[in-house]
């Protein structure tokens, strides 16, 4: 019995685990701050690092979208302030936030 308990929560866990990688998309865009969101996308790297620096939250603006989100794993992102980037995310759109998966520069 303790062996079907065992077997069955593993494959339960499994499946949830799988469940969250599939819900993880490909998106381009900008690593901004909070207080300038998309206004310095592409031109205020500058502008971005200093007010993480004072303060500010990093955030993702969506490329496509010009859609801000809330990062939810702000240091996945610590060597990318200010930069055009490509993420592997988990979107919460009820959050209007971000888990950042994977980020690489966008070529």
């Amino acid at each position: 019995m303790k062996r079907i308990v065992a077997v069955l929560i593993l494959v339960l866990s499994s499946a949830a685990i799988a469940a969250n990688a599939a819900d993880s998309t490909q998106i381009n865009g900008w690593i901004s701050d909070s207080m300038c969101g998309a206004k310095h996308a592409g031109t205020g790297a500058a502008c971005v690092k200093k007010c993480i620096a004072g303060g500010m939250a990093p955030v993702f603006v969506d490329e496509a979208k010009k859609a801000v989100w809330a990062i939810d794993n702000p240091d996945a992102v610590k060597s990318f302030y200010g930069d055009h980037v490509t993420v592997k995310a988990s979107v919460d759109e009820s959050k209007k936030s971000v888990h950042i998966d994977s980020i690489e520069a966008a070529k």
